[in-house]
């Protein structure tokens, strides 16, 4: 059995933060915040930073992650953390705070450019990492990846090591209760597709099966109402829990094919992540169902799609019309409704292709996925 990792430390609830204090404390007495500038006027960071003074953390503010993060943020981050004498890294926000806030603390101890290190340990003993997130979706809280873009190759680079698992992990339902509905529509579909993925992937194993059903169902079921309500604590409690399940789940079983070809579309249309999963959910979960059709459906029963005596291919079905029927209610929009431009889009129908497979993830799939069927799948997007 594949080894199965989750955070040192998790805080889960409304008062996770204060909880955490100790934790916090014991990784040193100066950390680096690494987070955007819509974070930093926000009540949770005045939280968080009153939290530091109280347990006398001095910190210094980086707020430079805009969008997807880069190389580029990277270095800027781990000079701020070098110049500054800094001890360990929080990340809060999004799953691009956070996955810069890995990446900083993985370049803090390295040489050279983060790209040297796609498909390579991390090495040394890097800083300790709190993750905070304030959206219900990426679960990088529980995760060793780190999606960062290389800016002169145009690719998301997926950098992987168990020395990027935060080693505490602090979810707090009230942190996400301001999120805008587009954000709540991307990262719970993204935690959707994690939880999807994760149980059909050929990695799945038994410890992950029960977080990723667990998930399903929960997301299924709240992220139509946070989504129509975002204040509707029970629905954001639900989706924080989700979020961290489905995260622990593709920390263990891994992805498969949407997220090999999401991370294209990402990079060189800048859709967000979690949006890019979500336009290629039915097609190629539709693509992926005959290869797993007793996962699927398992999961089509678990959200009650489907009846116990529907047979396997039946309840499959029943499951991706019920996946379609979530992204209608989250109102996801095509390519070219998001203001991608479709001409240019196939144009690089290929590289794209190409692209996804050499990631790894659609290898990950319960069939065959070859370069010419990315491209069939790219161009049904058209």
């Amino acid at each position: 059995m594949a080894r199965f990792s989750v955070p040192n430390n998790v805080f889960v609830g409304c008062n996770s933060l204060s909880e955490a204090k100790s934790c916090i404390k014991s990784y040193g007495s100066k950390t680096l915040i690494v987070t955007g500038k819509h974070v930093v006027k926000s009540p949770m960071f005045r939280e968080l930073t009153e939290t530091l003074l109280d347990i006398e953390t001095e910190y210094i503010v980086f707020d430079g992650i805009t969008g997807e993060p880069t190389d580029v943020m990277i270095s800027q981050g781990v000079e701020l953390f070098t110049k500054n004498n800094c001890q360990f890294v929080i990340g809060i926000g999004g799953g691009s705070p956070l996955d810069s806030a890995k990446a900083i603390a993985a370049m803090a101890v390295n040489e050279g450019s983060i790209s040297d290190y796609v498909g390579k340990e991390i090495a040394g003993d890097i800083p300790k990492i709190v993750a905070i997130p304030t959206t219900s979706g990426t679960g990088s809280e529980a995760t060793k990846f780190t999606v960062i873009t290389d800016t002169k190759k145009d690719i998301k680079m997926l950098l992987k090591d168990e020395k990027l698992v935060p080693d505490t992990a602090i979810v707090n339902p009230n942190f996400s209760l301001d999120m805008p509905k587009s954000v709540t529509a991307a990262t719970g579909l993204d935690a959707l597709t994690h939880a999807v993925e994760a149980y059909t992937s050929v990695k799945a194993m038994e410890l992950t099966d029960p977080y990723a059903i667990s998930a399903v169902k929960r997301i299924v079921k709240y992220l139509p109402m946070a989504y129509q309500n975002g204040y509707d604590k029970k629905a954001r409690t639900e989706m924080a829990i989700a979020a961290f399940e489905a995260g622990i789940c593709i920390n263990n079983s891994s992805v498969t094919l949407v997220h090999g070809m999401s991370r294209p579309i990402g990079a060189l249309f800048h859709v967000p992540h979690g949006i890019s999963n979500a336009m290629l959910l039915s097609e190629c979960i539709g693509f992926a169902l005959d290869g797993a059709y007793e996962r699927f459906a398992t999961l089509g029963r678990a959200v009650g799609a489907a009846a116990e005596n529907d047979d396997d291919k039946t309840a499959a079905e029943k499951f991706l019309a019920k996946l379609k029927e979530v992204c209608d209610l989250c109102e996801v929009p095509t390519l070219a409704e998001y203001g991608v431009d479709m001409d240019r889009f196939k144009v690089l129908i290929d590289k794209m292709s190409e692209d996804a497979v050499a990631s790894g993830s659609p290898g990950n799939t319960r069939k065959e996925v070859t370069v010419e069927d990315c491209k069939r799948l790219y161009m049904n997007m058209c």
